[in-house]
């Protein structure tokens, strides 16, 4: 049976989204959905206190102790905990001006501080954990003090955070851990998260949480950095509750009965951080922390979680799935669980691989007798980040679908593209102590400037949705004049290098055609060569198999190619992965096209001038087209 005429989990996930769309002379186009959106509390945090109340002994979040038992944490006990914390911080003087920083991954005392925090009215801030234990140089976590003046630290483990608190952590800002020490003869005090927990409440809480309003700051987020300095987005209650009133509406199995989700995505992301933990404390959900990772080595601890936690609905990045459904392709019991309950799977930060769809598809219909619908959409940090939704069947990779309830988008016409700007109350009002910047990313009439294209899939049917452009500032000319586009071309390059691409640049900026830098996928090429795990980089990719797969890659992509924005003629693949400390990569995965092009612009020449032999070119297409540029 065809995967197309396997039906849905439920015959619709209702909340199907219609927009009005309005052509303006100056080619700009201006879609509103059409349903309005519903009323929201005013604070997220109304929403502990409610459910607090409601079924204080059902579990909000919980956690593996040192990788054994569940640590539940219930929604009465979470109130609890939080209100202590709460005081905790009026006490020491924090406010907007000294906020909480979070500098440790996504665990219970994580949650419990970020809901004291809000509580009190004090913003904080949960910045990447990379930039303490992966960098070498701590700028970026410099920089983040800099910008925030926090007036608090908080750190799971002290001693694995002691290098970049000494380094670059004031030596008069307290620090809160819930183990460990700095030093190991005490010299620099930590303070324990226990301590915290044991604050007596006044009424000093209720006042603090009285006087939080829609326009209080809950949280700055800060933007990958990637090319730039990291901004610190700021994130107010308004924009917290009226996203998660959009979800709802587009999503409303997602009221229905409480979500339950088991997830990875890091808290200093606004996916995981803002749209998953809000999803469960919204609707009275539960949330489970998976310590795993879409990484060969954090891989089998997802698995192990989903052996046991079958999730109401589920979130991953692109690669997340791929080893997903590989494992349940081997693993009859695992799918049985981890799908017994699923109402969909929502993917996000790169395109998802057609193939992986095709193949989640045939795994659900085998175990289920039926297809677990895909969504996907676009957003950003700056728009809560849930903006445009694909909630309906039409939903492929590149679909990004139409606007969520509450929100307007205006596509602006930017070279051969349209640029995506946004318009809602979960929409920014700007970067902290960064009035330039603010300034610079709104127009005048008050959008937010995404930086991403999107089109209609069909002008001549607007109605049926939206789709992925790429990003305007990553895309180029080649010395020809031919524009190339980036997103599509990528897309493409990833889906032709299945299974042994993992992501991919493209370079071709006033060049005669376009080169790739490749990023493989190490295991996978490993296997194909026969090599242990032992082996480098270096060994795997040069294995007469290994080479000869990539070349029959660039052999099909020219083939395939229809002129000289979309023909490959020349591809290197990367025996060094993206770098987090230059900005090449989040600790998300997300990787950044212009800091690669920057920090590998020796790499890029050799592509294109050097002899060397690690470049891959076209076989009998390629010499017969070197004498002149491919047609367009």
């Amino acid at each position: 049976m065809s995967t197309n005429t396997i039906p849905y989990r439920q015959a619709t996930l209702g909340g199907s989204l219609e927009a009005n769309f309005e052509y303006r002379p100056d080619g700009s186009i201006v879609v509103t959905s059409v349903d309005a959106l519903h009323p929201y509390p005013e604070r997220i945090t109304d929403r502990l206190v409610h459910f607090a109340a409601l079924q204080p002994e059902a579990v909000f979040a919980a956690k593996r102790k040192d990788g054994g038992d569940w640590v539940k944490l219930s929604y009465g006990d979470a109130l609890k905990h939080a209100r202590a914390i709460a005081q905790a911080l009026i006490d020491r003087g924090l406010s907007q001006e000294r906020p909480l920083a979070i500098l440790s991954d996504n665990d219970l005392e994580h949650l419990l501080l970020a809901m004291g925090a809000m509580l009190a009215g004090v913003p904080y801030a949960p910045i990447s954990p990379a930039y303490s234990l992966i960098s070498q140089d701590y700028a970026k976590l410099a920089h983040a003090f800099d910008v925030l003046t926090p007036g608090l630290v908080f750190v799971s483990d002290a001693a694995q955070y002691a290098r970049a608190i000494l380094a670059k952590v004031p030596a008069d800002l307290e620090v809160v851990a819930t183990r460990g020490e700095l030093v190991r003869d005490g010299s620099r005090a930590v303070t324990r998260f226990s301590d915290l927990l044991a604050t007596p409440v006044t009424e000093a809480v209720d006042r603090a949480h009285a006087g939080v309003n829609a326009d209080t700051i809950a949280k700055f987020l800060f933007t990958s950095g990637s090319t730039h300095l990291p901004k610190a987005v700021i994130n107010t209650q308004r924009m917290l509750c009226a996203n998660q009133q959009m979800l709802l509406q587009c999503l409303p199995f997602l009221g229905e009965e409480p979500p339950v989700l088991i997830d990875w995505l890091p808290w200093n992301h606004t996916f995981g951080g803002n749209h998953n933990i809000g999803i469960a404390l919204y609707n009275g959900g539960t949330i489970y922390i998976d310590e795993g990772k879409p990484t060969p080595g954090g891989m089998a601890e997802t698995l192990r979680n989903l052996r046991e936690i079958a999730p109401t609905i589920y979130f991953n990045v692109p690669k997340g799935f791929d080893e997903i459904v590989c494992a349940i392709e081997q693993d009859e019991a695992l799918g049985r669980t981890f799908l017994s309950r699923v109402k969909a799977f929502f993917f996000s930060g790169a395109g998802l691989s057609p193939q992986v769809w095709e193949r989640l598809d045939q795994a659900s219909q085998r175990i289920c007798g039926e297809r677990i619908r895909m969504l996907t959409g676009l957003g950003m940090t700056e728009t809560a980040p849930f903006a445009i939704c694909a909630n309906t069947d039409l939903v492929f990779s590149g679909v990004i679908g139409l606007p969520a309830p509450g929100l307007q988008v205006k596509l602006v016409p930017s070279q051969d593209k349209h640029e995506v700007r946004y318009r809602a109350p979960t929409v920014t009002p700007g970067y902290w102590r960064a009035p330039q910047q603010t300034a610079e990313s709104f127009d005048d009439e008050g959008y937010f400037c995404s930086g991403d294209a999107a089109r209609p899939i069909d002008a001549a049917n607007p109605g049926l949705g939206l789709a992925f452009d790429g990003r305007i500032s990553e895309d180029f000319k080649l010395s020809t004049g031919t524009f190339v586009s980036t997103g599509p071309l990528r897309a493409r390059v990833i889906a032709a290098g299945e299974p042994y691409i993992q992501d991919v640049v493209i370079a071709g900026l006033d060049r005669d055609d376009v080169g790739i830098l490749v990023f493989p996928r190490l295991n996978e090429c490993r296997a194909l060569a026969a090599l242990d795990e032992k082996a480098s980089a270096a060994t795997v990719l040069a294995s007469p198999d290994v080479r000869a797969a990539f070349q029959r890659i660039v052999d099909r992509l020219w083939t395939d190619g229809t002129g000289s924005a979309t023909r490959v003629a020349r591809a290197r693949v990367m025996d060094t992965p993206p770098s987090i400390d230059l900005g090449e990569v989040t600790d998300k995965g997300s990787i950044n096209q212009r800091a690669v092009l920057k920090h590998r612009a020796a790499l890029v020449v050799t592509l294109y001038e050097g002899a060397d032999p690690a470049v891959l070119r076209p076989g009998k297409a390629a010499a017969s087209s070197s004498s002149s540029p491919a047609g367009n």
